[in-house]
């Protein structure tokens, strides 16, 4: 009995000991819980942000072509034809709206081989709630497959500025399509797609610096603009005639529109709310503004007045030209490779234009041909790691992204970019325009270019001048 009261204090030092270790591990436990789930509320709440951001920039890319282009480039061509200029942006947003679903995300997002996309997302199988940490970890991928959507829309819609007035609505829709899968597509993959040819991010053979479309979106259309308006011809009249805008005003809208959209279309290209999508809306707005600028006054001092039409025609240039750098440069790059394109291009519209002869209604070739080149030639030089430290080594450590920050071979990857861009678009323009000229006719006769568009293709006027004397 004695031993026992002996060891009785030993005991209770043992159960407490116990018992305070059992409480010890409890609140560990519980307090290891807090943490994980602040954690992931911090993880919730930034994907919310994400997603939000995301989506509004989607709206803002749909934005830049209807109404944005539409405007723009409806107040370009005659009276006559406001209307089907207008419609063929409107029906790039239906038509590709559905081809996308199908086929087009899958053909440009899906793994597949270096040139091409596969069938895995066809229908949009198992695109969902889920993200898809290859293209953007914080964000749906329906989020990412949507916001996509809006740049394989604007994009066929830019090619119209070089027929306009000219081609059959039926033969437009047609050619628009089978551009989309087989030019828009590959050149999509080869850039942005896993395994592409020309991916940055994910081990492409010559990794292409383009943020934000500058080879996929404007080289691409331009190029093809080029190849439409050499293949369809001289508008009825061209040059003797005067063909002068319509509508200014609309025009003036619409750039302003495409300047407001261009912000989801470049900052958006970030894929999240940060830092990035800051340095890209800066430097897109910088470019705008010297274009403007640098267009206006080259205009200035050869015809001796600065344009209205000429200043928004700039301003679309700058923004065309910092696409592909604008989340690769900081903000004084960005004034220069505005300026430069403001006056390269102001260039190819008013001299090159003028001296070949060939009927680019719109300029599109010369706008986003012409800025899509310089523009990404130029991310080679100015684009820096300081911005956005895309190439790392094997310990994760940020190298050199552009000449400025001594890469100098990132210019040859960019004009390996550039020269992939205008061979595919010249060469699939050319083959599908043979296709569609076989099956339906391109070109609308000269009784109905005469009559216009309007009323021929769709049986509507954009402009009722009947007046009541009643």
């Amino acid at each position: 009995m004695r031993l026992v009261h002996k060891l009785l204090p030993f005991l209770a030092m043992i159960l407490l000991a116990g018992s305070l270790a059992a409480q010890s591990a409890s609140g560990d436990g519980v307090q290891a819980d807090r943490v994980a789930q602040l954690q992931q509320q911090i993880a919730d709440a930034k994907g919310s942000a994400d997603n939000a951001w995301m989506l509004m920039s989607a709206a803002l890319v749909l934005l830049m072509t209807g109404p944005g282009l539409a405007l723009f480039y409806g107040g370009l061509v005659r009276k006559k034809n406001v209307l089907a200029t207008m419609m063929q942006s409107f029906a790039m947003m239906a038509v590709i709206t559905v081809l996308w679903a199908i086929v087009g995300y899958s053909l440009c997002f899906a793994s597949g081989n270096s040139f091409l996309g596969g069938l895995e997302h066809a229908f949009l199988r198992a695109v969902g709630a889920a993200p898809d940490a290859d293209y953007a970890a914080t964000i749906p991928q329906q989020t990412f497959m949507v916001y996509q959507l809006m740049f394989a829309i604007i994009t066929p819609a830019l090619i119209c500025g070089a027929f306009a007035e000219r081609m059959k609505f039926s033969a437009m829709l047609l050619f628009m399509v089978m551009w989309s899968l087989l030019v828009y597509s590959p050149m999509a993959h080869m850039v942005w797609g896993k395994g592409g040819f020309l991916n940055a991010s994910l081990g492409g053979r010559f990794p292409t610096l383009d943020f934000a479309g500058g080879t996929v979106v404007h080289i691409t259309s331009g190029v093809s603009a080029l190849i439409c308006a050499l293949y369809l011809g001289r508008r009825v009249g061209y040059p003797k005639e005067p063909m002068a805008p319509h509508s200014v005003v609309l025009s003036f809208i619409g750039a302003c529109l495409l300047w407001v959209g261009w912000f989801g279309f470049n900052a958006g290209s970030a894929l999240s709310a940060g830092s990035l999508a800051t340095s890209a809306f800066v430097a897109t707005h910088f470019a705008a503004a010297t274009a403007a600028i640098g267009w206006a006054a080259a205009e200035w001092i050869r015809n001796g007045k600065p344009s209205v039409l000429g200043a928004i025609s700039g301003c679309v240039a700058g923004l065309v030209a910092i696409t592909p750098a604008a989340g690769f440069v900081g903000p004084m790059p960005a004034l220069l490779i505005g300026l430069i394109a403001g006056v390269f291009c102001y260039f190819m519209v008013a001299v090159v234009k003028a001296r070949l002869g060939y009927d680019d209604s719109l300029d599109a070739f010369g706008v986003h041909g012409a800025g899509g080149t310089i523009g990404a030639l130029l991310t080679g030089v100015f684009a820096t790691k300081l911005i956005n430290p895309i190439f790392k080594d094997a310990q994760g450590r940020a190298l050199a992204l552009g000449m400025i920050d001594g890469n100098y071979r990132q210019l040859g990857n960019q004009f390996v970019g550039v020269v992939i861009a205008i061979t595919l678009a010249a060469v699939g323009t050319y083959i599908i325009l043979q296709i569609v000229d076989l099956v339906l006719g391109v070109r609308v006769s000269v009784e109905e270019e005469v009559q216009g568009l309007d009323l021929t293709q769709h049986g509507e006027e954009g402009y009722s001048w009947e007046v009541s004397l009643t």
